[in-house]
């Protein structure tokens, strides 16, 4: 559900009316509604994005669909080239594409940049893609009979990306869709679509990606439900909250088709007596409060293993370094947290931390300071004695508030987190090589962090969440995503 407000389509002198692109082409969505896209930080009116309908995604599908014979048909070499040039673009517009992040997310320049590298990344890991498209064989396994495994496109994919990364998710995608052979849609997120539309302008430029090759859908709702239901779709990716991706997973399959749904988390960072404060103090801020807190990755819940006094200790320890960052614009150089995508989700984010201190929470950290001149600041915020099982505890908050828990021991720590039905990330601070030993092998979570704050693997590895973060058996980036991106086929032969 979009924090923005709808409004009939604003002139192009008020705010320019984002357009999609289709078959190489921009052109304006059939739809005369359209929802305010404003900068976090200020609340200034910065775009309008068209609620796209069907007509929009029948389009987008039929362009998409007409382009692919032709690119299949390139040699993966070829493909492989394209993909060098777009990361050579991007590399030209990665300062003006982080802009466009911090301008529309909010999030701090350095955290936009960073992004933004990320997203080069997966580029350069599917510019290997003739040596991981290469198939297998065996010959001989009877008389004249050779087996010859092959990969082939899936056709055509849609791309359904969030708001916290409106730069690296869709970039996580596209490379390795269209180098795989396939031909793509993008519908970015309604909140702040900005830096996507930006990338797809880009893309448009580069002579080696022919039109309709790449596409771009705005909207909400309808513009989603057409793509998960439109027969010329053949795999859907993506990421949001985990009600969500279940929605997006449940219904894609039921129309046939492959879908990668990655989703919400609650991800726990274990703090163990032994651990170093040079090394734990920075990292459990940057995980907690870093893109304040709108992270799937993000640590949002502080695990105090120990004795009472030196729970306490860790505690104080990270109180009172969070209590010296500075909330603001996240084009500020000073800013070290910057606001939440919108107000609304700001209000939404108060009344959680109303509603744990109504149960018998502690703020020990009360970041609750207006909204700031957009409206959408918080500031970081450590709540402690949380009952068991509150929402504090175990729901995705998204949002800088960070939750303690205390335990004895390792064992109760690994215990507790295992408890989650989520599984993306699990991180523990240890001087330990046991500890950390014991933690890796025990853990219920797809990526593990041994004394780092955000465990984000590298492009060349999956993005590999557990239970309730992913619905699908494929994640995105690594070998899962050429497993995900192409169909396997079996070719049993014999020659007289």
């Amino acid at each position: 559900m979009s924090n923005t407000t709808v409004v009939d389509r604003l002139p192009a002198m008020a705010a320019p009316v984002l357009e999609n692109y289709v078959g190489g082409a921009w052109r304006p969505a059939s739809s005369l509604q359209a929802l305010e896209d404003r900068n976090p930080a200020t609340g200034e009116l910065i775009g309008s994005v068209p609620l796209s309908g069907w007509a929009d995604v029948d389009a987008a599908v039929a362009a998409a669909r007409a382009a692919l014979p032709a690119w299949r048909a390139r040699s993966p070499l070829v493909r492989a080239r394209a993909l060098f040039r777009l990361r050579d673009v991007l590399e030209d517009h990665r300062e003006e594409l982080a802009r466009l992040v911090t301008l529309d997310m909010g999030k701090t320049l350095d955290d936009a940049l960073a992004e933004v590298g990320r997203g080069i990344e997966s580029v350069e890991a599917a510019t290997a893609m003739p040596h991981l498209l290469k198939g297998e064989n065996l010959e001989g396994v009877a008389r004249g009979v050779d087996v010859e495994l092959v990969r082939q496109p899936v056709g055509v994919v849609a791309a359904i990306t969030p708001f916290n990364f409106p730069a690296m998710i869709p970039l996580w995608f596209l490379p390795f869709a269209i180098g795989a052979g396939n031909t793509f849609i993008l519908k970015p997120s309604e909140q702040d679509p900005l830096s996507s539309q930006r990338l797809v302008e880009l893309i448009g430029t580069i002579d080696e990606i022919p039109p309709g090759v790449v596409n771009l859908v705005h909207g909400a709702h309808d513009a989603v439900n057409g793509l998960l239901d439109h027969p010329g779709v053949d795999a859907i990716s993506f990421v949001g909250s985990a009600p969500t991706a279940r929605y997006v997973y449940r219904r894609a399959a039921e129309n046939g088709k492959r879908v990668q749904a990655l989703g919400g988390a609650k991800n726990s960072m274990v703090i163990m007596p032994d651990a170093d404060p040079r090394l734990y103090i920075d990292a459990v801020l940057g995980s907690a409060f870093g893109a304040a807190g709108q992270r799937c990755l993000a640590g949002s819940v502080a695990v105090l293993v120990g004795s009472a006094s030196e729970q306490d200790a860790t505690r104080d320890a990270i109180v009172a370094a969070a209590r010296d960052l500075r909330t603001g614009d996240g084009a500020d150089p000073s800013t070290d947290v910057c606001p939440m995508i919108s107000p609304a989700s700001r209000e939404r984010l108060e009344r959680e931390i109303e509603q744990a201190i109504a149960e018998g929470a502690k703020t020990v950290l009360d970041g609750r300071i207006g909204g700031g001149p957009g409206g959408a600041e918080l500031a970081p915020t450590v709540i402690d004695n949380a009952p068991e099982n509150s929402r504090m505890l175990r729901e995705e908050l998204f949002g800088p508030v960070l939750a303690l828990v205390r335990v004895p021991d390792l064992h109760a720590a690994i215990e507790w987190t295992n408890q989650s039905p989520y599984g993306n990330s699990a991180i523990l601070f240890t001087r330990s090589g046991e500890a950390a030993r014991e933690f890796r092998y025990g853990i219920e979570a797809g990526m593990v962090g041994i004394n780092i704050g955000v465990a984000a693997p590298v492009a060349w590895f999956p993005f590999a969440g557990w239970k309730g973060s992913i619905d699908g058996d494929l994640h995105a980036n690594g070998r899962d995503a050429i497993e995900f991106y192409t169909c396997k086929k079996v070719v049993t032969a014999r020659w007289s």
